[in-house]
């Protein structure tokens, strides 16, 4: 399970229980509030109608005057009751005779729930409320008035409905709000796997910043491990690639420098000092190779950008290497576009040239090499084609690794092996990337593609 999900459904959980638990006591005591709210206006109604009613004389019949009242039986019953609960007058002709029992007491701290009130009582669905009726001082009886509870159903209905509706607007927005907050604190855990994985591919990356302090430190301690595994992998991989390829270099100079010694005729003891010579351009070259390709390893960001046209670009590196195809006799063909780059000019240049000679060293004689510029969608493409030998599938995968060449056709002679790993790091720098196929009619197809610029 993802952690946004787990976040998401244990914020929902949690808000869902108290959700249910908080709309089950508010639509409970709904009722209690509509109940209740009758019951003070059944008290008051009692209370007016007990003055009303209230004889000078305890002898009088006091109950007369609620005859003349209107009959309104299906809003309000009216009756009236001795001292001892008897049913001297009902306005519904239902109770008279009867005793009612007073009084109700419980435990609760309202009357519509409980029945503390001395005066209020519930029998068979009906709030009954009384009040006393006085003659000069005395108690003579009383005087109540009952209506259904089942009156005040609908509006606690209504009431209710409207209640969980709002309830249901309230939950919706807490599930977006929920959502929300998982994606939010887990988008920066997403943005640091990114850049664990740039890392891990090599790609120039830089830690997601946060405004959340442990996410933040989390990104730096992530870069602090990168810097220092990769400065120990550093200094280990140069020292041993150096020493591999400065050893063959070395043991040649070695042997002719003590062939030299010897008397040797001079057409041949030239020959071994061209060879000297030349095992020590070769070291230098890899010695330059290597410190430029350390530089740009140990480069977190381009130092000084540009808006670069393509067409403008592909001029530059023909140029540079114009003179070596015409000496070497092979064609090269360039298809400008109209697109447009944010770089270093410098880097960019040195990769397509790269590109370029690394065609020319598998080039027959006579054979042509392709330069191409695509736009893409957010994307420019710079391509490179041959019409070699192309790329034995078992070295498809190491092309672009430190020092990996493979002979060239004729001279069988290999390269430092640096050309295209310099190539992958400077597309790496401007977040792009480089990559290297065999063409289907023969050949093979280099690609260094960077993000366009609107």
């Amino acid at each position: 399970m993802r952690i946004r999900t787990a976040i998401f459904s244990v914020y929902v959980g949690a808000s869902a229980v108290g959700l249910v638990a908080l709309t089950g006591l508010v639509l409970r005591d709904v009722r209690l509030r509509y109940v209740e709210s009758m019951r003070r206006t059944l008290g008051d109604t009692a209370a007016y109608m007990a003055a009303f009613a209230a004889p000078v004389l305890p002898q009088e019949d006091w109950t007369r005057k609620l005859v003349t009242l209107p009959k309104q039986t299906n809003l309000l019953r009216v009756f009236a009751c001795d001292r001892d609960g008897r049913v001297l007058f009902d306005s519904a002709g239902r109770d008279t005779g009867q005793t009612y029992r007073w009084n109700m007491f419980g435990g609760g701290p309202r009357a519509s729930e409980n029945y503390t009130q001395p005066n209020v009582a519930v029998v068979d669905g009906e709030l009954r409320v009384v009040a006393r009726v006085l003659a000069g001082g005395v108690h003579v009886g009383w005087v109540g008035v009952g209506r259904p509870l089942a009156a005040v159903e609908e509006g606690v209905r209504a009431a209710r409905w409207r209640l969980v509706t709002l309830i249901g607007v309230i939950a919706g927005g807490m599930v977006v709000a929920g959502w929300w907050i998982a994606a939010r604190l887990t988008r920066s855990l997403e943005k640091l796997t990114a850049y664990a994985r740039s890392v891990r591919d090599g790609r120039a990356a830089v830690p997601p910043a946060s405004r959340a302090r442990e996410i933040a430190e989390l990104g730096r301690a992530f870069e602090e491990m990168r810097e220092a595994l990769e400065g120990r992998r550093h200094a280990e991989r140069y020292t041993q690639a150096l020493a591999h390829e400065v050893k063959a270099p070395l043991a040649a100079i070695r042997g002719a420098a003590e062939l030299l010694d010897e008397d040797m005729p001079a057409e041949q003891r030239a020959r071994f000092m061209a060879n000297i010579r030349g095992e020590a351009a070769r070291i230098q070259q890899i010695v330059d190779r290597l410190l430029e390709l350390s530089s740009l390893e140990a480069r977190k960001a381009l130092a000084q950008t540009e808006r670069i046209a393509a067409g403008a670009l592909l001029e530059e590196a023909v140029a540079t290497v114009r003179a070596a195809y015409a000496a070497a006799g092979v064609a090269l063909n360039v298809t400008p576009a109209a697109a447009v780059v944010q770089g270093e000019r410098v880097l960019l240049r040195e990769a397509l040239v790269n590109l370029l000679q690394n065609a020319l060293e598998f080039s027959p004689a006579g054979g042509e090499v392709g330069l191409a510029v695509t736009p893409g969608e957010g994307r420019v493409e710079f391509s490179v084609e041959d019409r070699g030998p192309g790329v034995p599938d078992y070295a498809l995968p190491r092309v672009f690794e430190r020092f990996y060449s493979l002979p060239r056709p004729g001279s069988g002679r290999k390269s430092t092996g640096l050309g295209l790993a310099l190539v992958r790091e400077i597309a790496h720098l401007h977040g792009g990337d480089a990559t290297l196929v065999n063409r289907p009619d023969g050949g093979a197809r280099a690609e260094l593609w960077v993000p366009a610029v609107g």
